[in-house]
């Protein structure tokens, strides 16, 4: 366990160095979540309404809302891996370029939205339908579903592979360096897990002082700062976990660690359970 965070707070830190080195990086997280709101404003009518006109308009609004909402997650992702991998090859992409190479490879990202948004709303509707069997079944199926297609956005933009085949060689690819039966040993996303925690606390903390001292606009204020705090890690967690992944996916596929992260918390990222 103590290993295992170790690993992370390691992770954690070279992510957050290379992130610092190219803080551009931040620009495409920003993006993804200022359009993911729109999506979000634009359909949440729609899919409300849906509840109440039948199944079947409900699923066909919800699968619209997947499917957008899929596209442009995946889009600036792509954007992102195509900028990290330039940084960890020692090269510069710019933020247009990046977004250039997303736009090149924008059917492939339609293909892999609509995989993506199915899988979504199956598991959706598993865990809003199904009860307790149901929930139990989607998160183990999705869990599944993660591990294999770690690897398909860097597929998709660094080896301009189909949606189909980059969902093989991402399966391959975690078979063949990490072994058929793994569990992640070390995770970025477990720091700042522990951030978002320890920021919950403080936060409730404080609004209970200020409820005792009957400061409302203090807690007005309170609320307001958490929420911009919540955003920028948001922000910063997703840009760190795409150089992550772009490490992965270098080590995986070539054999070689790039030069800002430590070999040994590279080849430890999934250890055989």
């Amino acid at each position: 366990m103590f290993e295992s965070f170790g690993r992370s707070i390691e992770l954690f830190r070279t992510s957050w160095g290379i992130l610092m080195a190219d803080k551009k990086l931040l620009v495409f997280p920003v993006l993804s979540g200022i359009v993911s709101l729109i999506v979000l404003a634009t359909f949440l009518i729609p899919i409300i309404i849906g509840q109440f006109l039948g199944d079947a308009v409900y699923i066909v609004a919800l699968f619209a809302f997947y499917l957008v909402s899929y596209f442009v997650v995946i889009f600036f992702n792509t954007a992102l891996v195509s900028c990290v991998n330039a940084r960890l090859q020692g090269k510069e992409m710019s933020v247009g370029e990046g977004i250039s190479n997303a736009l090149a490879h924008f059917t492939s990202i339609l293909a892999w939205a609509l995989v993506s948004a199915t899988v979504g709303v199956v598991l959706h509707l598993l865990r809003e339908r199904a009860g307790v069997v149901g929930q139990i079944a989607a998160a183990l199926v999705g869990g599944a579903w993660g591990l294999v297609t770690f690897f398909v956005v860097p597929i998709l933009v660094l080896e301009d592979k189909g949606v189909v085949d980059s969902i093989k060689e991402s399966t391959s690819l975690i078979r063949k360096t990490w072994g058929e039966s793994i569990i992640g040993s070390g995770s970025i996303m477990l720091v700042f897990l522990l951030i978002v925690v320890a920021g919950v606390i403080a936060t409730l903390a404080a609004i209970f002082l200020a409820a005792m001292m009957n400061l409302g606009s203090v807690i007005l204020l309170i609320v307001a700062l958490a929420i911009v705090v919540g955003i920028v890690l948001a922000v910063v967690a997703a840009a760190m976990q795409g150089i992550f992944v772009t490490a992965l996916y270098t080590y995986a596929k070539t054999g070689s660690v790039p030069s800002a992260f430590n070999r040994d918390l590279i080849q430890n990222a999934f250890v055989q359970k």
